[in-house]
């Protein structure tokens, strides 16, 4: 018996299906999917949804239905979970990011451990950067007891890509349940300003404008900003690309980040000010996790043991919409307080989802 998913819910975008198809391999209930990103300009599944399809048919000997590009329509029947090495192109500079959110969840209930190698895009526009997956994401998730690890081997930028990483994860029972609403004290700011294919000054511009910005709205903590730049003779990059991930670190224990991607035409010191401004945002909530955390937490804490409750620092559209496929698919009934665009705590008691 399929559950039926509308595609074109609130967001309607790539998000659904990945939400709906991790948790279906997962619990082992087939998904079917309509109207599939019908909102976005380009309907449909596109490379990124793909390989994310794809992949995490091959970690649960899926049978698959409809994956093909531009295809609006899915049926996804999972069979049992696999483990070890597995390889995904996505082919394109399609986000490597989104891919890892597709398939983690389905990763840390695999029988052994896992290996995986991406290649496309690392740092690109609609999507988080890989350093924020490494450094502000995986850190959070480990609080849940999810251990997982990301390499960075190449960066790939939008439009060649070329980028590679290789995520490691080590399988897990079950998911602890969290409960976390204020941010604490900061205690430092970390973060990476890179470019590739081009001169290191737009590495270091990045980083001396996010430091100005945050030490003019008051972030008066330790502030260090690791720079990577290559040589001309030594740059393995496709490029060009640039851009910046900072980070928060509280006495919890807490990360809070803040990112920005450099494009053609827009001064490295906009980018650097940028990814600064978000995170001065965030921070001045006081809320426990950022903008973008929120939404990746839901399906968590959903499997996880026990009441979870979590302090966000904005509850996006992308939050209300992952919280409703969560409720279809799980049966879970999340509570928040807020509404769209402002702080919010939200609740949930999780569905104690243990390994087979």
């Amino acid at each position: 018996m399929f559950i039926d998913i509308d595609g074109s819910v609130l967001e309607g975008g790539g998000q659904i299906l990945r939400t709906s198809i991790a948790l279906s391999a997962v619990t082992g209930r087939p998904i079917h999917i309509f109207n599939i990103r019908a909102k976005r300009s380009n309907p449909g599944l596109q490379a990124q949804h793909l390989t994310g399809v794809k992949a995490i048919a091959e970690l649960c000997n899926a049978h698959v239905e409809g994956a093909y590009k531009g295809s609006m329509e899915l049926k996804f029947i999972p069979g049992k979970l696999r483990c070890g090495k597995f390889r995904f192109d996505i082919g394109t500079a399609g986000s490597i990011s989104l891919v890892i959110q597709a398939i983690l969840p389905v990763l840390i209930f695999a029988p052994c451990r896992c290996e995986v190698e991406i290649t496309g895009g690392t740092d690109v526009h609609w999507s988080p950067p890989i350093d924020y997956v490494k450094n502000v994401m995986l850190p959070i998730l480990s609080k849940l007891g999810i251990k997982a690890q990301v390499k960075v081997l190449r960066r790939g930028h939008y439009p060649r890509g070329g980028g590679h990483v290789v995520l490691t994860v080590e399988p897990i029972d079950y998911l602890r349940p969290i409960d976390e609403v204020e941010f604490g004290t900061i205690k430092e700011v970390r973060g990476i300003s890179h470019c590739v294919k081009l001169p290191s000054h737009v590495a270091e511009r990045q980083a001396r404008s996010a430091k100005e910005f945050l030490r003019k709205h008051g972030i008066d903590v330790p502030i260090e900003i690791e720079l990577e730049t290559y040589s001309p003779n030594r740059d393995p990059h496709l490029g060009p690309g640039s851009g910046i991930v900072l980070w928060a670190i509280s006495d919890k224990g807490l990360i809070i980040g803040g990112d920005s991607i450099g494009e053609k035409g827009k001064p490295a010191e906009k980018v650097g000010e940028e990814a600064a401004r978000k995170l001065v945002e965030d921070l001045s909530t006081g809320m426990a996790f950022d903008r973008h955390m929120s939404d990746m937490l839901i399906p968590y804490i959903a499997l996880a043991h026990g009441y979870s409750r979590i302090g966000v620092a904005k509850l996006t559209l992308h939050t209300i919409t992952n919280m409703y496929i969560v409720e279809k698919i799980l049966g879970v009934k999340f509570k928040y307080s807020g509404s769209e665009g402002d702080k919010a705590v939200i609740e949930v008691e999780g569905i104690k989802f243990s390994k087979k």
